[in-house]
């Protein structure tokens, strides 16, 4: 597949969902006009949700870009209305309706009914953890996790974000033309990813875990997410990786079949020329 182009904090950046200043609804590429109260709200609340929780004032400022004060204000009517909840020693956690809400979501969501279910399988032969990941502009996030009964410190959580430049996932996505790429990109990398729907972090000795993302495409062609298989890095060396990526690819070609089967059916009336239903 050649070398792919990540940057050497790439595992930081993997394992830690910052909700940083300009990287939320606000600062979108389209979207410079100043950030309105919903603005505000949403981003308090993707802080809120990052790993760690519960999370302090302070953090929640740094992270959100805004006042301590606003901040502060904001926290107070979410958790009025359920979706925040105060914690030990003034900081604050989801709340019971933001949780309630997003397992209402994801029980109910019909991509990941088949999503689940091809996770599991995949998890169960190769030992790995298997995750689907969908695009958030310059993200990934990993809505859905497979993982190993041990826990999740070598694996995405559900929820945790990526840039589109840190891993094998982002590769993929930037190979099949889904979003620019960078003047030192890898031609060759990008060109094999594009030919065989597959990418492979590199093997970077400073990382501790390592990823092969396959693509996933909805009925109409276009990519609808990133199937990610990944584990620690003395287990998924070139060799291993040749022998998951058939597994991955299948899986994958499984989530797209169950896609399909959500379309509408296209039996019914047909209608003549000139002729109004």
């Amino acid at each position: 597949m050649g070398k792919t182009v990540n940057s050497p904090s790439q595992a930081a950046a993997l394992v830690a969902p910052d909700v940083s200043p300009g990287t939320g609804l606000v600062a979108g590429p389209a979207d410079r006009t100043a950030p309105g109260p919903v603005d505000k709200a949403m981003e308090v609340l993707s802080a809120l949700v990052a790993t760690g929780a519960p999370h302090r004032l302070a953090e929640l400022s740094r992270r959100t870009g805004l006042a301590k004060p606003t901040v502060h204000r904001l926290l107070r009517s979410l958790a009025a209305a359920g979706f925040a909840e105060a914690a030990e020693g003034g900081s604050y956690r989801p709340g019971p309706r933001l949780l309630g809400l997003a397992a209402a979501v994801l029980a109910e969501e019909p991509v990941l009914r088949h999503v689940r279910p091809v996770l599991d399988e995949l998890h169960a032969r190769t030992g790995l953890f298997a995750s689907y990941a969908v695009r958030d502009r310059e993200w990934l996030v990993h809505v859905e996790v497979s993982a190993p009964g041990t826990g999740l410190a070598l694996g995405p959580r559900p929820g945790e974000r990526e840039r589109l430049t840190a891993g094998a996932g982002g590769l993929l996505v930037r190979a099949l033309g889904e979003a620019a790429g960078t003047e030192d990109e890898d031609a060759e990398a990008l060109a094999g990813a594009a030919r065989d729907g597959w990418s492979l972090d590199p093997a970077d000795p400073g990382a501790a875990r390592r990823a092969l993302a396959v693509a996933v495409h909805g009925p109409d062609g276009v990519l609808a997410g990133v199937l990610v298989l990944g584990g620690p890095l003395f287990t998924f060396d070139d060799t291993a990786a040749g022998m998951y990526a058939p597994l991955a690819l299948s899986a994958a070609r499984g989530i797209e079949a169950g896609l399909a089967a959500e379309a509408p059916p296209r039996l019914g009336l047909v209608e003549a020329e000139g002729e109004e239903r």
